[in-house]
């Protein structure tokens, strides 16, 4: 009995994040599954019968083996779930009220160098004669141009259709998280390497196509790229450049709103461009910029070298 009404509250949970709330299909997924197993460890009792100490139990089993970013989202997860069912009439308390969230420990964005980035993003295009270019290399090279010059999330980028990129026009009409739509700008490299792949792909119905496709054609149209079939192909990508770092879709975002931060953009400005809610959530680049600064001037500044610079070939008195 007690199965049966924890499957009716992950229903009317599931409903909540979605329509309520409009959280993306991941997060929702991430949601469900963390009540889902709170719910296993509970030994059958029901949702208005568990205490704070099931909760902090709950956390305590999973805190040797999670980060506390995880487990702050268990918690969450949790929080929002109980306030619901108070919400509907379903609980009189929230158990999870008053356990403090773990501590995270801030972690800054880390982005490529500029010249990574340049050479990841034109890879083995610059090198290839006209006629040696296949659709593979212009799908790829199109595909790293955008991630780079509009900063997009994987998802976002995966979800594109041909119809939502206006080349010409130097634009793409993202649908971001929460539902929110924005329009992103589009560098002229990422333009041209666009324009070069679609005009590979004419045909008939190309509008409402997916942007990116994989290779293999099917029956019922092209198979939209995945966000894990992007993020193999920049793996693949890196390691052909030499680029020895670990390389995601994500990186090329936060490089994307690094390298504009330092080339002056306003941080509201990048804010929009990335579709984040809050300011609070950009802010973390000027953080990254100022580390960058730091470095730079630490490496080049003869006083920050250590030592004295007299005597030295070039060094002057007066």
């Amino acid at each position: 009995m007690s199965a049966d009404r924890w499957q009716r509250v992950l229903g009317l949970f599931d409903l909540h994040l979605g329509a309520e709330r409009n959280l993306s299909t991941h997060t929702r997924r991430a949601y469900l599954s963390d009540v889902r197993q709170f719910a296993d460890d509970l030994d059958g009792r029901a949702p208005e019968e568990v205490s704070a100490h099931d909760v902090r139990a709950y956390l305590a089993r999973h805190h040797s083996r999670l980060h506390p970013a995880s487990l702050a989202r268990k918690l969450a997860s949790l929080r929002s779930c109980f306030r619901l069912l108070i919400r509907e009439g379903l609980c009189v308390a929230d158990p999870s009220a008053g356990i403090p969230l773990p501590k995270t420990p801030r972690r800054l964005p880390n982005p490529l160098a500029v010249d990574d980035c340049i050479a990841l993003a034109e890879g083995p295009v610059a090198a290839l004669q006209e006629e040696e270019v296949d659709e593979k290399t212009l799908r790829d090279h199109a595909l790293v141009e955008i991630l780079y010059g509009a900063g997009l999330r994987v998802g976002e980028l995966s979800a594109l259709d041909v119809r939502d990129v206006e080349v010409r026009r130097g634009e793409v009409r993202v649908l971001g998280k929460g539902g929110v739509e924005r329009v992103v700008p589009l560098p002229r490299e990422a333009r041209i390497a666009l324009g070069a792949y679609l005009a590979h792909r004419r045909g008939e119905g190309l509008l409402a196509q997916p942007l990116f496709t994989a290779l293999s054609r099917r029956r019922g149209g092209p198979r939209r790229l995945r966000a894990q079939d992007m993020r193999r192909i920049l793996r693949a990508r890196a390691l052909r450049t030499g680029i020895r770092e670990r390389v995601h879709p994500h990186r090329l975002r936060h490089s994307y709103a690094t390298h504009l931060l330092d080339m002056g953009a306003d941080l509201r400005e990048i804010q929009e461009l990335l579709g984040h809610v809050s300011l609070a959530t950009t802010e973390k680049y000027t953080a990254v910029s100022a580390a960058h600064l730091a470095e730079v001037y630490d490496r080049a500044h003869p006083r920050a070298r250590g030592g004295s610079q007299r005597g030295r070939k070039g060094g002057r008195n007066g």
